[in-house]
């Protein structure tokens, strides 16, 4: 069985930053595309960030474009969402991902998901 657990997430002010840690078992993300999305209540949940199966290929969302970077460790079966300078819309749920095809921005991507970690940005 698929397991992802993130951590994390927490209260921070605007301008601050935060890593997203979303640890694999039953996967390894060496073999597969991983993704970050987030949800806040009322909305429509919202792609971040993919990356696939060897890194070649990051993709954005523009709204965090040059502030948030995915990254991947092998070793530790482990994908990062570094997040810096933050912003109140920012705030959200925010789950990973992972799926067998490419990285792609849509949820119907991914079959496997965590059960996500709280970011709130507030002064």
């Amino acid at each position: 069985q698929v397991q992802l657990v993130e951590s994390g997430g927490g209260l921070v002010q605007p301008g601050g930053s935060l890593r997203l840690s979303c640890v694999a078992s039953g996967r390894r993300f060496s073999s597969f595309a991983t993704a970050w999305f987030r949800q806040s209540p009322g909305k429509e949940r919202e792609f971040v960030a993919a990356v696939n199966w060897s890194g070649s290929s990051v993709h954005y969302a523009d709204s965090v474009k040059g502030r948030f970077t995915v990254s991947k460790d092998y070793a530790k079966n482990t994908v990062y969402l570094q997040m810096n300078n933050l912003k109140p819309e920012d705030t959200a749920v925010y789950s990973c991902a992972t799926g067998e095809g490419a990285a792609a921005e849509t949820t119907g991507a991914y079959d496997y998901w965590g059960q996500g970690t709280q970011v709130t940005v507030s002064s």
